[in-house]
């Protein structure tokens, strides 16, 4: 199966070739402003293993801002998506929410010229991603698992799409370091699991050392240490000033991972925000599991409307006020506190009490 990651990496590729008139084999490709390094010809950033980690300049970051405006799509009579407009901040992690159906990969297609819009505009850094200046160093994508020759080599299908896209073949190596399949480069992606495929793909998207990544679905296969590595590695990207996009259905591991949410039902936009904001205009609050011997006086001694929930084992969970007020106010009353613990509130809650019966299967 062709995937759509290989158009993604295509397209920047052919981009380069057509500018630099051909690369060779390990060459690092055109030089200029962004190409660092004495031998890696990247940016000596997290993704560039060798020497230290460099975050993105600010006056930078702004060519990371992802902008849908009115974005619509329409096949014959049925609507995908439906006046969809949204930002996408550089520094964060930016998780994309919907039940099946909900036009949550259309948007992403419309935004990497995938599909074309039937109306509005997706942007990135201000221009449409077929106008990008290289492509291939601005914006990387994951949109199904890995695909590749099923007799080729792990390191060969990279040193593949290198080869294509002006970047020294040493890049392959670098990027199967960082996502741990070194120990596997040498064997055929016929014999990879889906998880190590999955690994395959991202692997493919960080080699142009992207200062944009979209993921539909990131998670996929992989298992827990796995799931743990990918979240460490995409809040790492975001910190440097990275824009992160990542579409997944696992609520838990999106409340981990995401600063913002875009949740997407039926095509239209249903909620935008940081995650506390999404939940708070739902009525959802953070809330703080107690134990005391005491509980009457701790309640007496804190200010505000406070709600209190029974929990498991005589515990309680107070919403209304936060864990540092609780332990002023318990030591203000000479209560004491056994254990204190804030919990955030529930996104799979939230999620379903906004996309409740908007399911659609197509």
């Amino acid at each position: 199966m062709v995937m759509l990651l290989a158009l993604i990496v295509a397209g920047g590729a052919f981009w380069l070739i057509r500018r630099q008139g051909g690369a060779s084999q390990g060459g690092a490709g055109r030089g200029g402003a962004g190409l660092a390094g004495p031998d890696s010809g990247l940016p000596p950033g997290l993704l560039a293993i060798r020497g230290a980690s460099q975050p993105i300049p600010p006056a930078r970051r702004a060519d990371g801002r992802l902008v849908v405006s009115g974005l619509s799509k329409r096949y014959g009579t049925a609507a995908a998506v439906t006046d969809l407009s949204f930002a996408v901040e550089p520094g964060r992690v930016t998780g994309v929410l919907g039940p099946n159906g909900a036009g949550k990969t259309t948007t992403l297609r419309m935004l990497l010229d995938l599909v074309t819009p039937t109306a509005g505009s997706a942007t990135i850094g201000g221009v449409r991603y077929s106008d990008l200046d290289e492509p291939i160093r601005r914006v990387a994508a994951v949109l199904e698992s890995s695909g590749a020759h099923p007799g080729r080599t792990g390191r060969n299908h990279l040193r593949i799409i290198c080869r294509a896209a002006g970047l020294p073949l040493t890049r392959a190596d670098e990027v199967l370091e960082l996502t741990g399949l070194t120990a596997a480069a040498d064997r055929r992606f016929r014999e990879y699991s889906l998880g190590m495929r999955q690994r395959l793909g991202i692997a493919a998207a960080l080699l142009g050392d992207p200062q944009v990544l979209i993921l539909d679905e990131p998670s996929n296969g992989l298992d827990p240490a796995g799931v743990r590595w990918l979240r460490d590695s995409l809040r790492a990207l975001a910190a440097e000033g990275r824009t992160i996009l990542v579409s997944s259905h696992a609520l838990a591991e999106m409340a981990q991972l995401a600063d913002d949410l875009i949740i997407i039902a039926t095509g239209r936009l249903v909620a935008h925000g940081s995650v506390d904001s999404v939940l708070a205009s739902l009525g959802r609050q953070r809330r703080t599991l107690v134990r005391t011997p005491d509980l009457p006086r701790l309640l007496a001694a804190l200010d505000g409307d406070v709600v209190v929930t029974p929990a498991v084992g005589g515990d309680v969970l107070l919403a209304g006020v936060d864990a540092a007020a609780i332990g002023d106010g318990a030591r203000r009353a000479g209560v004491a506190i056994h254990q204190l613990t804030t919990q955030r509130a529930e996104l799979e809650d939230a999620f379903l009490e906004l996309t409740e019966g908007q399911e659609v299967i197509r």
